[in-house]
């Protein structure tokens, strides 16, 4: 089993934020429930939802202070992996670059895919990671 640890931006009572390996939204993140017990939305307590909803708060004033982002989805999926977390995407209107790197938002105004084959340097993943981490403060 791989240790996400190093992915982590925050730790806070109820969830955890991480960046995404998968950034083909620039500075996706994945916010994760700490109680192993929660697999859906619903389960969520009242205690662990307004910690939720401040998380999205702050994490939305974040990204579109370092990144300028234009909107946001949230998705709480639950697929692959059966457990209470949400898949915070920001979205762009216009073409970012980052370090050489070009994050393109093919689908502004309409629903968010992921490009699988998008891959960046573990070195430029850590720095968007840092980057957060810094607005989050």
């Amino acid at each position: 089993m791989e240790d996400f640890s190093k992915y982590k931006i925050k730790e806070y009572k109820y969830w955890d934020i991480f960046i995404a390996q998968n950034q083909s939204y620039l500075g996706r993140c994945v916010i994760w429930c700490k109680r192993e017990d929660a697999l859906d939305l619903t389960d969520a307590t009242d205690e662990e939802t307004k910690e939720l909803f401040s998380i999205l708060s702050k994490l939305k004033n974040a990204l579109s202070i370092v990144f300028q982002s234009d909107w946001f989805n949230y998705s709480f999926l639950g697929n692959s992996v059966r457990h209470l977390h949400c898949h915070f995407i920001p979205r762009y209107a216009n073409l970012k670059i980052l370090d050489g790197v070009k994050f393109e938002d093919k689908l502004y105004g309409k629903n968010w895919k992921s490009d699988v084959n998008f891959v960046i340097s573990e070195e430029l993943l850590i720095k968007i990671k840092s980057l957060l981490s810094n607005a989050l403060k």
